[in-house]
């Protein structure tokens, strides 16, 4: 029997969360550094991963599977295909700079204060997601999906809830009242999603008789399983509303600002750079998938709630006045273009979409991270009370320029790549919806240079005036991110080698073809 590496790779971090919580109460630093050590550990089995996985090889590789629960058809398989590697590659590298970013962030409260903030759960809690993560990006079997996919609420709750950030304007218990509201918030919307999907699930498994996914798309793709008109859609719109709450796209969105503004710069990292990747990733393996022609009947109206989730981002991004909660609507409105190139039905579109999750996950960690160093220094998320900071902290404001520029796609840096193979993609079929769309781009501008100017630039605020630069662990964190997005913004093909042969097998799973370009003949 082969090495299960699939399983090896999502139960790591399952093990390092249950030893890290396990560390005796006093031993904070040595609970930190075996998290950190198992989180390295998983990004080299991911990529292990990477470098055995063929992009010319079968759609699904490096598979796994085992009866589960036989008299109902549950087995536990595993299998990924380009996609799949790109987004696990995605979470294992994130997860380390998490670690560190967030290294005294579940530290004991001042003296005095009553609440003891347990060390030890923050870290297991973050390896718990990830584990739960990668499981949700390998399972190709529908009920281990859904309950990956569900029981990833729980960690993130308390996360939420229990981990909030420290900078509160109003106290301490207004901020834990906050962070309870947000926690609640995220596990109501996101279980009522969970909750429609699984009569989905369920009605599939009816129609099916099993949940595998490569046995029902084989069966759909040959003829022998033909489901009704009306049961597709019906089951598709099951599917496509928990991903849609998961991504977030609008008006299933509300729940994301609230829960980025009160978690800490690491955990809301996690959030949308890897948890909500989920969302768009499922979209693409089981919607499209499993409900091909439902795909196609719904695409326009998806579509146009795509294009809303852009222009709205990115407009409520321009008058916020909280630093966290821009970045959140500046994450609703690229989730936008993410679900408008799925949806679009190109090859453009969909390797696009594809390379902005993992090229989105890159940019929103380091401008969230640097975003985190800075609000940790003065206290405050509010963005009137910066002003003058890279005057007394460069290499911090100058990290946060490199962020917020990637943000909004720059030429030269990893965003621009994947959302301009978005606006051809869909431009491509739907043009009146790709030129509504770049006006996203322009309001991106705006948002991320006035809130580079009113906190990093102008006149030194007197409660600015000490900050220190970026100490030797941020320079860590930040540095490796930037990079990335210097790498990849002028060589993403790694990247789409590996994903452009999923795309085009989810092209043919649609019965999707690329418009030909129209040229008049020379005269």
């Amino acid at each position: 029997m082969s090495f299960p590496l699939l399983t090896a790779t999502a139960v790591l971090p399952a093990l390092g969360a249950v030893a890290t919580a396990a560390v005796p109460a006093a031993r904070r630093t040595a609970a930190k550094w075996l998290a950190l050590l198992v989180s390295l550990a998983t990004l080299a089995l991911a990529i292990t991963v990477v470098v055995r996985f063929d992009p010319d090889g079968d759609r699904y590789q490096l598979t796994e599977s085992h009866s589960w629960i036989a008299d109902f058809g549950v087995r536990y398989e595993l299998g990924v295909d380009g996609i799949a590697v790109a987004l696990i590659a995605l979470t294992a590298l994130l997860i380390p700079f998490i670690v560190l970013a967030g290294w005294h962030d579940a530290d004991p409260l001042e003296t005095g204060s009553k609440r003891w903030r347990p060390t030890q759960g923050f870290f297991a809690l973050i390896l718990a997601v990830e584990a739960m993560v990668i499981l949700s990006f390998e399972a190709t079997d529908v009920f281990l999906f859904y309950i990956f996919f569900e029981a990833m609420l729980i960690p993130m709750y308390f996360l939420i809830g229990g981990f909030g950030d420290r900078a509160h304007e109003h106290g301490e218990q207004a901020a834990a009242t906050q962070r309870s509201y947000a926690a609640v918030k995220f596990l109501l919307y996101n279980l009522v999603g969970g909750l429609i999907m699984l009569a989905a699930v369920i009605g599939l498994y009816v129609v099916a008789g099993n949940f595998s996914l490569t046995e029902i798309a084989e069966a759909r793709a040959n003829g022998t399983l033909d489901m009704a008109t009306n049961t597709e859609r019906w089951l598709f719109l099951g599917f496509f509303f928990a991903f849609a709450v998961k991504a977030p796209l609008w008006p299933l969105h509300t729940w994301l600002p609230n829960a980025m503004q009160e978690s800490t710069a690491p955990v809301a990292v996690l959030i949308t750079a890897v948890v909500d990747k989920v969302g768009t990733f499922a979209m693409l393996r089981f919607c499209l998938q499993l409900f091909p022609e439902a795909s196609k009947w719904a695409t326009p109206a998806i579509l146009v709630l795509a294009l809303i989730s852009i222009i709205y981002g990115a407009l409520l991004a321009v008058g916020q006045r909280d630093i966290k909660r821009l970045v959140a609507y500046a994450s609703i409105s690229h989730f936008g273009f993410i679900i408008m190139g799925i949806f679009a039905m190109t090859s453009q579109g969909q390797s696009g979409a594809t390379l902005y999750m993992v090229n989105h996950g890159i940019s929103t960690a380091a401008l969230m991270l640097v975003a985190g160093f800075l609000i940790s220094r003065r206290g405050s998320r509010l963005i009137a009370d910066y002003g003058g900071v890279q005057k007394v902290a460069p290499v911090l404001a100058g990290t946060f320029l490199i962020g917020g520029l990637a943000t909004l796609s720059l030429p030269g840096l990893a965003p621009f790549v994947s959302e301009f193979l978005v606006l051809v993609g869909t431009f491509a079929r739907y043009p009146v919806i790709g030129i509504i769309a770049t006006f996203g781009i322009v309001l991106a501008a705006l948002y991320t240079l006035v809130l580079y100017q009113r906190t990093m630039t102008g006149p030194v605020k007197p409660e600015v005036s000490a900050m220190p630069d970026l100490r030797v662990r941020e320079l860590v964190v930040v540095a490796p991110l930037i990079a990335l997005l210097i790498v990849l913004g002028v060589y993403p093909k790694p990247v789409t080698d590996i994903v452009n042969p999923a795309v085009e097998q989810t092209m043919s799973d649609v019965q999707k073809k690329d418009p030909q370009p129209e040229v008049e003949a020379a005269k």
